[in-house]
Formats: C-alpha cells, structure tokens, sequence
C-alpha cells in the first residue's frame, strides 16, 4: 500500500480544523469515512498523527511533519488538475473561497446565491479568517482565491488584484444622541471610539480614518466582531465607525442611529485576489465580475491588475 491523495487532502483538512467533523464537512463526505481513511493512513505509518483530544485533535510531532511534506503534494497535485483542464475554464473540485470577518455575514447571503445560479458548474467551499492568513494560504495553495479589503503587502505572492466595489463608512452611534451630519471624524472624541481586536484590517482602516494612532496602545477596549462593537454602542458606551454593506445586518436596531461623515474618502476598496501562476484566473475573474454584479451603481471598475 502506498498514501493516497485523498488521505493527503483529508490529513491536511483536520490539520486545518483541528476537528474531524468540520474536516468532513470541508472535503465533502461523512466524517466515518474521513475517519477511517485517517485511521488507514495512520495504520500505514505505523503511527498516530492526530492527538484525539476531548475538544478535537492535535498533530503529532510525526503529524507535523507529514503535514509539511503533504502539502506541497497535494498543491501540486491539484496544480496539475487544474493545468489538465486550464482549456475548459473549469475546475474538477471545488474553489477554495475565503473572505475576511467583517466582510463574510453581510456579503455572503447575497453573492453566494448569485454565484450558484450564475455559475452553476462551480462548486465552493467557504472560509473566513483574517488577511493574514488568508495571504498564506494563498501562497501555499491552502485557497484558491480571497476577498480582502486592503492591499496584499509587498514581498508576498505575486497576486492577481481584481477589483471589486467601494466600501463607505458610516459613523454609528446610540440613538438617544443628537449628532449633526455630516460628522467630522476629527471632532470625535477619541476615547469613544470603540475598535475591533488587533489583526483585523477594518480595525487598522476605522485609526487610519479617524487618525488614531497615538491611541494604540491606551486602549483597553478590542471587539472579536462588529456584532459585540454594535451592542456596546447601543448600549451608549461609546460610538463606532461601520463598512456600509454591514448596515442591513447591524444598524436594525431603533437604539443605533446612522450617520454620514463629510470625508469622502473614509472607506475601504474590497478586491478578489488569486495567485498569478494560477490557471483558473479566467474564472476568478468571472466570479469578481459576479460580485460586482451585486453592486449596479457602483462605477465601472478598471481591469484585473497583476502585483
């Protein structure tokens, strides 16, 4: 017996997740049978590479390394896939699709739908996680293709940077305040601006706009979501600045009133990125013409840019 692609792939998914279930869920079958393909590979090896633990499971140092030497096989694998049908503009598993946290629960109930009706041979599987990581997992083919909101820093992978819509700020405050419009970012109050925690992109976006800086390291205040930032500011401890597709999910509340800001340029410019040695950037590309189709009066977005 010798290992198999598919018990590479499903190894390299529960490294991922850390968890069986939502491995299983990931490549598409049972959790018995990913299980028993694991148990199989291990059998071969001669030895575990999962620690199974009661909150999920953890590499072995053997794990690890055969985490490192799969994953290289793997993406070359799927790279030669992928080469195979380069012709066709197809792909014969499914697109890798990762987004950004503050991007993912207002965007993704409106372009999924579109995605599968408009582009029904296309299969995805979604994840979300911050640029960071999703920069890395592009670089080591752990996705095929991400929607950030900012741009890819230099030294990276060469990307494919297609852009997609603007994305405007608006100021949310407690309701029972009276706030003139439009509002001046630099008449707020600096302590009251309420930030979501260190590594994500719209908080590093909302100290650039409102030129916060200085505050960095006073602050005690770091949100996990937009959602707990909302419910603070609803409770009226504090104001926040929000991205204008999060609107219909988070400013429903009657104790959150919305407000313009005069500065045009508060905002943030999403974009679809994807490996430039890619051979599926014909149909990243047709995907991020999708997603702009959700955007009729956004204007008309200049071409697809290799960095």
């Amino acid at each position: 017996m010798t290992v198999t692609l598919k018990q590479m792939r499903y190894a390299l998914a529960v490294a991922r997740t850390g968890h069986f279930g939502q491995a299983a869920s990931e490549c598409s079958v049972s959790q018995p049978a990913l299980s028993q393909q694991i148990l199989a590979l291990e059998t071969l090896c001669g030895t575990p590479l999962f620690d199974r633990l009661k909150t999920g499971v953890r590499l072995t140092p053997f794990g690890r390394d055969f985490v490192e030497l799969a994953r290289p096989a793997v993406a070359a694998a799927e790279a030669l896939d992928d080469f195979a049908l380069r012709s066709t503009g197809k792909t014969n598993r499914p697109i890798r699709f990762g987004l950004i946290p503050t991007v993912a629960p207002y965007l993704l109930p409106e372009i999924f739908p579109l995605l599968t009706r408009r582009l029904p041979t296309l299969k995805f599987t979604i994840s979300e996680s911050r640029t960071e990581a999703m920069l890395e997992s592009l670089s080591n083919g752990n996705l095929d293709i991400a929607l950030i909101a900012s741009m890819p820093p230099p030294g990276g992978p060469k990307l494919v940077v297609s852009p997609l819509f603007e994305d405007p700020f608006v100021l949310a405050t407690p309701s029972s305040e009276v706030t003139a419009e439009p509002v001046s970012l630099a008449a707020l109050e600096p302590e009251r601006i309420l930030l979501l925690d260190e590594g994500h992109c719209f908080r590093d976006q909302t100290i650039s706009a409102c030129r916060l800086e200085g505050d960095r390291s006073t602050r005690t205040f770091a949100a996990t979501s937009l959602s707990t930032i909302v419910e603070f500011v609803a409770n009226g401890q504090g104001v926040t600045l929000l991205p204008q597709i999060a609107l219909r999910k988070e400013a429903n509340d009657p104790r959150i009133a919305v407000h313009r800001l005069d500065d045009p340029q508060a905002g943030r410019h999403l974009a679809l990125v994807w490996r430039e040695a890619s051979p599926l950037g014909q149909t990243y590309e047709e995907i991020a013409r999708v997603i702009r189709g959700t955007r009729t009066e956004a204007p008309v977005q200049p071409p697809a840019s290799a960095i």
